[in-house]
C-alpha cells in the first residue's frame, strides 16, 4: 500500500490513517481492508455525517425557540465528539464553530433571563395595580353592588394575570385577602346598621300607633 494524501490528512503505507488538527497529526483509524483512496473516502464521510450534525444544530438554533439548556448540551455533546472524532476533515474548523453557537446560546440565555425578569416586573406591577384598587375599595366604597361586582373582577383578574416572584406575590395575596375581607365587613356593617334603623323606625311607629289607641 502507498501513502495517500488529503488536505487534511494521510492513510500511510502501512495503513495507519492520520487527521492534521491545530495541534499536530492524530491517528484516527487503521485501515487493511482496500486501497488508500477508499480510506481517505471512508474516513472523509465520518467527517461529513459530522458536520451535517453541525450543520442542523446551527440551523436549529438561528430558526427555533429551541430552549438553552437543549442548546447547551447539544453544542457540547458535538464538542465532545469532534475533540475525538475518527473523521478526514477540518475538525479544528467545526470546533470553532461550535464555539461560536456556544457563544450565542450563552447570548441566548442572558436575554431569555432577561425576559423572564422583565415578565416578572411586569407581572409584579399588574398585581400591584389589583391590590391597590381593591384596598380603595374596601376603604372608601359606598356603592355596594357596584363595588361587589368589581372586587369580583379584581380576583379574576388575579387569577388570570402571570406569577410574578413568589415573596412579592405571596404578600400582595395578603393585602388582596384583607382588603375583600374589610370590604365585606364594611359592607355587612353597613346593611346590620340600615336593618337596625328600620327596626327602630317600627318599633316607633308600633308605639305611636299603640298610644294612639289608647288615646282614642
Amino acid at each position: 500500500m502507498t501513502t495517500a494524501y488529503h488536505p487534511w490528512g494521510r492513510v500511510d503505507a502501512d495503513g495507519t490513517v492520520y487527521v492534521r488538527t491545530a495541534d499536530g497529526e492524530r491517528v484516527i483509524g487503521s485501515w487493511q481492508a482496500g486501497s488508500p483512496e477508499e480510506a481517505i473516502a471512508f474516513f472523509a464521510r465520518k467527517y461529513e455525517a459530522l458536520e451535517t450534525e453541525v450543520v442542523l444544530l446551527e440551523q436549529r438554533i438561528a430558526t427555533t425557540d429551541m430552549a438553552p439548556a437543549q442548546a447547551s448540551a447539544s453544542v457540547q455533546r458535538l464538542l465532545q465528539h469532534t475533540a475525538d472524532a475518527n473523521a478526514l476533515g477540518d475538525l479544528d474548523g467545526l470546533r470553532a464553530r461550535l464555539e461560536r453557537l456556544t457563544e450565542d446560546v450563552g447570548h441566548r440565555r442572558e436575554e431569555a433571563k432577561a425576559a423572564r425578569e422583565q415578565a416578572r416586573v411586569a407581572a409584579r406591577e399588574t398585581k400591584e395595580r389589583i391590590v391597590a384598587e381593591a384596598e380603595q375599595i374596601a376603604a372608601e366604597a359606598t356603592h355596594w353592588k357596584s363595588s361587589g361586582e368589581r372586587m369580583r373582577e379584581l380576583l379574576e383578574e388575579w387569577k388570570a394575570a402571570p406569577h410574578a416572584e413568589r415573596a412579592a406575590e405571596a404578600v400582595l395575596w395578603k393585602r388582596l385577602s384583607a382588603a375583600r375581607n374589610a370590604f365585606t365587613k364594611r359592607r355587612k356593617a353597613y346593611f346590620a346598621n340600615l336593618e337596625a334603623e328600620r327596626e327602630d323606625v317600627r318599633a316607633r311607629k308600633e308605639k305611636l300607633c299603640a298610644d294612639a289607641e289608647e288615646l282614642s
